[in-house]
């Protein structure tokens, strides 16, 4: 299975491809950046456009967005509540399955412990996928995390509904 991993943003948007079953390995990852100069408008478009490359790109067999989760920041919720929308709306347009994950339950997935800091989870991923250096930038890491928790969880989920 391929799942394509999202961690979304209006500045910096993460993503990560991970596929297999019971060992896992890293395809792909990166981040689109845009510009603050830009309008909203124009950044979700090319947010879009990057998001239809790499799922034309990839291919994946799912994707997995990372939920909105504010304690502090809650200004930047609206903009980056836009990029989650442009990239669930690609995805389910694409035809392919589409997860959505609390950062909690990433954490829970990638490192055991729904509380696990954001250098855990790091570190946990480069374990995970046997990489040589940590996946920069951390956009990435967490997209890559939020892949991991789809292949973790999705056949356990299917397994314990049968």
């Amino acid at each position: 299975m391929r799942v394509l991993g999202i961690d979304p943003g209006i500045a910096t948007l993460g993503y990560g491809v991970v596929e297999g079953e019971r060992s896992l390995a890293r395809i792909a990852h990166g981040a689109v950046r845009t510009r603050a100069d830009l309008s909203d408008a124009r950044r979700l478009v090319i947010l879009a456009e990057r998001i239809e490359g790499i799922l034309a790109e990839y291919r994946p067999d799912r994707v997995a967005v990372e939920r909105l989760f504010f304690k502090r920041n809650s200004g930047s919720a609206l903009p980056v509540g836009q990029a989650r929308g442009v990239a669930l709306l690609l995805a389910a347009r694409s035809g392919v399955e589409v997860d959505e994950w609390t950062p909690a339950e990433v954490k829970e997935a990638v490192c055991g412990y729904g509380a696990a800091d954001k250098e855990q989870v790091i570190r946990m991923v480069v374990r995970i996928l046997g990489l040589d250096e940590r996946p920069r930038p951390d956009d990435a890491a967490d997209a890559l995390a939020v892949a991991i928790t789809s292949l973790e969880r999705v056949p356990f989920l299917a397994r314990v509904s049968s």
